[in-house]
């Protein structure tokens, strides 16, 4: 059995990858796998423990970062973020493409550490844009938090040169099927 494909997909936050990515789930072709995190920021309203996220205390993430247990992690907006080693090389190795959504400091951990990976930065239309997207997901975020999002984005986007490709979602359809047709490509590889 061919090994599963690493898919490190990054873009600021409230780009639209999720969505992107959850449309994508629905085409077996890709046999795509969503990699849980591991964070120790609160769960937003709907997310669910071992679902969205591994929500851990920051004790429980140092003992991780300390135990080799993560790929990645990185401080993000006031909390850590990681994804968890055993998880993803176990459903590679069962053929599956694992994916995981990370930020660009994480990006820039596996892309530098792993073989055979595929990474794909999404990006907004304008800053103004994703400014009106994150205001409009209603995830009870402070004004700072949402200037601290803006800011990080724009920091991000002078990153997006160490990607593979590089996606603009200025209309959802169009960067659902140009994703689809990157990974499609890459596993036929």
């Amino acid at each position: 059995m061919k090994k599963g494909l690493l898919i490190v997909f990054s873009g600021p936050s409230g780009v639209g990858k999720g969505t992107i990515l959850r449309e994508l789930q629905k085409d077996e072709r890709l046999k795509l796998v969503y990699s849980v995190s591991m964070t120790t920021r609160k769960p937003r309203e709907g997310e669910v423990d071992g679902v969205n996220y591994f929500f851990v205390t920051k004790k429980r993430f140092k003992e991780a970062i300390k135990n080799n247990e993560l790929l990645e992690y990185a401080e993000y907006v006031k909390n850590y973020y990681g994804t968890p080693r055993f998880f993803v090389e176990e459903q590679r190795e069962k053929g599956n493409n694992v994916v995981l959504e990370i930020e660009v400091q994480g990006a820039k951990q596996i892309i530098e550490r792993e073989k055979d990976i595929v990474s794909i930065f999404i990006t907004p239309p304008s800053l103004e844009e994703l400014e009106a997207r994150i205001r409009g997901r209603k995830s009870g975020e402070t004004d700072e938090i949402v200037e601290m999002r803006v800011n990080q984005a724009r920091e991000e986007l002078r990153n997006t040169s160490m990607y593979d490709h590089v996606i603009c979602n200025d209309d959802l359809a169009k960067a659902i099927e140009d994703v689809r047709a990157v990974l499609l490509e890459e596993i036929e590889k």
